[in-house]
């Protein structure tokens, strides 16, 4: 069995989970005059997807801070969101210490750990997440329970939408199926470089595909915004390239869309590998659909290249070292 793939194949009970779990903060965007959401990895990535998922509706700043330190605006009047999914990430915890000196008010989402026995102590409002996955895998969980928690602070339950969503992954044979096309398609050059090329709205979704192609696959992945890419990196598209191609438009603006069909022409021509995986419509449901069909591509190609895709030596390495540091 792989621990992995049975992982992916519970992202509709991971949704469900969070939709079950969940109970309003009672908060409104009237309170407050931005938000910081602050975690790392599969336990931050979340953050920047609502980001994304709610841009155009949102009606406060919203910040992903992925580190030790916060912005010098955070304060009494600033919504502290942090995610750790084991609840001992170092650096999350460090941001727990700072907010509480700034006075925030502080939502926790994790698993339990030390972030969980001190949003305990401190009465803190907390969406716990099921442990026993690795975090990178436990994305329903955090993104489900984040788009709640968006939702009602603007005053719009997406619970509904949410379990319509859920419904999509009851079966995950078509988005398997849909992976495993992609994958033939760049089995022969599944050892060059990938490129996620995406627009705004699917920035995250980018980045959340580049995190899983490196933890998982143990491979090289960039990512790139158009349009500030065509300002800059497309200069560099000269000759054949070692590298395979993705490209993520959500349609949302046809000015981007045609740049996009540019980049396709120019690659084409020295016959670069493209997956373009956009969708008509940027939905929440659309970016949960794009995300699971990158994930399951992500292990197919950590199964092709025989590496472990369930741990993560290097990362293991560093902490080590760090406890030490």
């Amino acid at each position: 069995m792989n621990i992995q793939h049975e992982a992916l194949k519970q992202f509709n009970y991971q949704i469900n989970f969070a939709i079950n779990n969940y109970s309003n903060h009672g908060l409104s965007c009237s309170q407050f005059n931005n938000v910081l959401i602050g975690g790392l990895g599969g336990s931050g990535i979340g953050g920047r997807l609502v980001k994304n998922v709610f841009a155009n509706v949102f009606p406060l700043p919203v910040e992903v801070v992925a580190d030790y330190t916060l912005p010098a605006y955070v304060n009494e009047k600033t919504l502290v969101i942090l995610g750790s999914y084991s609840g001992n990430t170092e650096e999350t915890l460090t941001m727990f210490e700072e907010v509480q000196k700034r006075g925030s008010h502080i939502i926790i989402l994790t698993s339990g750990g030390k972030l969980g026995e001190l949003a305990k102590e401190n009465d803190l409002k907390t969406y716990f997440i099921e442990p026993g996955f690795q975090p990178r895998m436990a994305l329903g969980f955090s993104l489900t329970y984040l788009i709640q928690i968006f939702g009602d602070l603007v005053g719009s339950s997406k619970s509904d939408e949410l379990k319509t969503v859920a419904n999509l992954f009851e079966d995950c044979s078509e988005y398997q199926k849909d992976a495993e096309e992609v994958f033939n398609a760049i089995q022969s050059r599944s050892k060059s470089k990938f490129v996620v090329l995406s627009d705004g709205p699917f920035e995250s979704v980018a980045t959340r595909f580049a995190q899983q192609i490196q933890e998982n696959a143990k491979h090289e992945c960039f990512t790139h915004v158009v349009p500030e890419h065509n300002h800059n990196v497309i200069e560099s598209y000269y000759g054949t390239l070692d590298t395979v191609f993705f490209f993520l438009d959500s349609n949302a603006n046809s000015r981007v869309s045609a740049r996009f069909d540019f980049l396709v022409g120019l690659l084409e021509v020295e016959n670069h590998k493209i997956i373009e995986m956009g969708v008509e419509q940027f939905t929440i449901a659309s970016v949960y659909q794009t995300i699971h069909r990158l994930d399951w591509i992500s292990l197919l190609v950590a199964d092709a290249k025989k590496v472990d895709s369930l741990n993560v030596p290097n990362i293991a390495s560093l902490k080590s070292y760090l406890e030490n540091a």
